[in-house]
């Protein structure tokens, strides 16, 4: 899990990234690290939902849309 949450927040501080889709993951990332005894499966589920949102953004550059669907793909196989 350590490794998704450094990939998006390598996502998060890029700044050719837009702020909305910085917004976006900086919530993902909230959602993973998530220490009120989430069950792991919605803590996933939760930045799933905010990362779907993101990948039909056209301001997103493609670079940072193929991490996003890493970073996807790696969690649904965690689920």
């Amino acid at each position: 899990m350590e490794n998704i949450i450094e990939n998006l927040k390598t996502i998060e501080q890029d700044t050719t990234v837009p702020r909305n889709v910085r917004s976006k993951i900086k919530s993902a990332i909230l959602a993973l690290e998530d220490q009120n005894g989430t069950a792991e499966k919605v803590k996933i589920d939760r930045a799933l939902q905010e990362l779907d949102d993101l990948s039909d953004d056209p301001n997103l550059p493609s670079y940072t849309r193929t991490q996003i669907w890493n970073v996807v793909s790696t969690l649904e196989s965690k689920e």
